[in-house]
């Protein structure tokens, strides 16, 4: 394993996760872009789309549209399907919404990290990702045998 860094993120839902990341550039919707019965991302536009983010550390720009995604979080998070944890770089009241109300009403929640763009690029798909309470993240990568 190849140390990416060790990053520091504000979490926004404190909790110490790891998982392997699953990463994309691209913004999600949880409405209509996952599926809660099996935790993939269904959004057939999105570069993720088909992938499977249950107990994974998904890791996007943001979140997008509709209100009604913190819902759909909400019933992952009830289904044990959502995301381990949900590292961002721009304030998703949409997302944090649905993590806030998994601690509250099923005392389960993904972590919602906050991470600037710079260092959240530094992630892909694959890598080892681990966060603690105070938002160190740390990004390990397999190395391929040559």
């Amino acid at each position: 394993m190849e140390l990416i860094g060790r990053f520091r993120g504000d979490p926004l839902v404190a909790k110490n996760v790891s998982g392997e990341a699953l990463a994309a550039d691209i913004p999600l919707s949880f409405w209509g872009g996952y599926d809660t019965e099996t935790g993939t991302i269904i959004d057939q536009r999105h570069p993720l789309a088909g992938e499977i983010a249950a107990g994974r550390v998904l890791v996007i720009p943001t979140g997008r549209g509709s209100c009604s995604g913190s819902g759909i979080l909400l019933e992952a998070i009830f289904a044990t399907t959502a995301p381990a944890a949900i590292i961002i770089s721009r304030i998703d009241p949409i997302i944090g919404l649905g993590c806030v109300l998994g601690d509250e009403l099923h005392q389960s929640h993904p972590a919602l990290i906050l991470m600037e763009e710079t260092d959240r690029k530094q992630i892909a798909t694959g890598d080892t990702v681990s966060i603690d309470e105070q938002g160190w993240i740390t990004v390990l990568r397999h190395r391929h045998a040559s």
